[in-house]
C-alpha cells in the first residue's frame, strides 16, 4: 500500500481541491480548483480497468480468437492515457509507431465515439513472425517474403485482423463477437464503431522508375495521406493531365497547368496540388498560380532527395 506524506494529504482535503470521487483502490480522486479544466495524469494508476491480463490478452482473445500475441496493453488503460492529451482535440493524429497488437488504434476508436470526434490514428509495424513461427517456417524451406511466411507475420496475423475486427464487430472467421466493452462506455462488441481503415505495405521503390513516373500507384496512398486521409484518392495517372480529389490535386501535364489551377481555386477543401516535374521554374510558376490555401508540393523531389541522402550522396 502507498501513502501519501501528511503535506500532501492535507492539500488533497483543503479547500484549494475539490474532492471527484475515489478510484477502484479507494484512493481519492481530487484537482485543484484553479485547474479544473486540465487534470494531470498520475504517474501510476492502481485501477482494475487497467489490469493487462484481463483487459489485454484476456479481451484480444474476443476479437482473434486462438491468436496470440504476447503482453498486449489494456484496452482501457491506453485509452485513459490518450484522453490526458486528445480530449480535447477531437481532430487529433495519434502516430503509433510500433503498434503491435493494435491497442491503440482500438482506443482511438472508442474515444471518437465518446464524443463524436473526428480523431486518426497512424498505425506502424513491421510483419515479423515470432521466433518459434520463425523456427518452423524454416523447417519447411519458407523464407521472409514468401505468401505462406508472410501470412504469420504480426502485421498480417494479428493488427490488421484485430482493428478489422473493432470495427467490423465480427472475428476474422466472421462470427459476432461476443462480449461488452466496459467502463467509460459500455455497449456490445458486435456493435462495432463507425470508422474506416486503410492498410498499406511499405515498399522500396528504384528511382529510375520513381522519376520517370512508372512507380505512381505504388506512391499513391502516401500522397493521399499526407493530404490528410480523406475523401477519395487518386490511384492511376490522370489520362488528361491533372485531376483534383477532395482534398489534394495532381498535375501531370504542365501544358494543362491552366486549367488545373482554376479547377483548383474553384474547390474550397483543397490542401495541397502535387506537381509532377523536374523543371523548377516551371514549379514555381505554377505554384504562383495556386490559391495561397493550397500547399504546391512538387514530385517526386522528396523521394529521390531522400534516396540520394541514404546512399550518402
Amino acid at each position: 500500500m502507498n501513502y501519501l506524506p501528511d503535506g500532501a494529504y492535507r492539500d488533497a482535503q483543503s479547500d484549494s481541491y475539490d474532492l471527484v470521487g475515489r478510484a477502484d483502490d479507494g484512493s481519492l480522486i481530487a484537482y485543484r480548483k484553479e485547474d479544473e479544466d486540465s487534470r494531470i495524469a498520475p504517474t501510476q494508476w492502481k485501477i482494475a480497468s487497467h489490469n493487462a491480463s484481463e483487459h489485454g490478452s484476456g479481451l484480444l482473445e474476443y476479437f482473434i480468437p486462438k491468436r496470440k500475441f504476447p503482453f498486449p496493453k489494456s484496452l482501457y488503460a491506453v485509452e485513459d492515457a490518450l484522453r490526458f492529451f486528445v480530449k480535447e482535440k477531437p481532430d487529433a493524429i495519434i502516430l503509433d509507431f510500433f503498434s503491435g497488437s493494435g491497442t491503440t488504434a482500438h482506443s482511438v476508436m472508442r474515444l471518437n465515439r465518446q464524443d463524436n470526434g473526428n480523431r486518426q490514428c497512424i498505425s506502424v509495424t513491421n510483419n515479423e513472425a515470432g521466433a518459434d513461427e520463425q523456427a518452423s517456417l524454416r523447417s519447411k524451406g519458407l523464407r521472409p517474403g514468401d505468401p505462406k511466411w508472410e501470412q504469420w507475420g504480426i502485421c498480417d496475423y494479428i493488427t490488421k485482423p484485430r482493428i478489422a475486427a473493432a470495427i467490423t464487430g465480427k472475428t476474422p472467421e466472421g462470427k459476432a463477437i461476443k462480449g461488452d466493452y466496459k467502463f467509460t462506455d459500455e455497449f456490445p462488441m458486435a456493435e462495432g464503431f463507425k470508422e474506416n481503415a486503410e492498410f498499406f505495405t511499405l515498399t522500396y521503390e528504384a528511382p529510375v522508375a520513381v522519376s520517370h513516373n512508372l512507380a505512381f500507384q505504388r506512391i499513391a496512398p502516401l500522397l493521399w495521406m499526407r493530404a490528410g486521409s480523406e475523401g477519395r484518392r487518386i490511384d492511376d495517372l490522370p489520362a488528361n493531365g491533372w485531376d483534383l480529389a477532395d482534398t489534394y490535386g495532381l498535375l501531370v501535364d504542365l501544358d494543362r497547368a491552366a486549367a488545373f489551377c482554376d479547377a483548383a481555386a474553384a474547390q474550397p477543401t483543397l490542401r495541397i496540388a502535387y506537381v509532377v516535374t523536374d523543371d523548377d521554374r516551371r514549379f514555381q510558376a505554377v505554384a504562383r498560380a495556386l490559391p495561397d490555401s493550397v500547399e504546391p508540393v512538387r514530385l517526386y523531389e522528396s523521394y529521390l532527395s531522400n534516396f540520394r541522402f541514404s546512399m550518402g550522396r
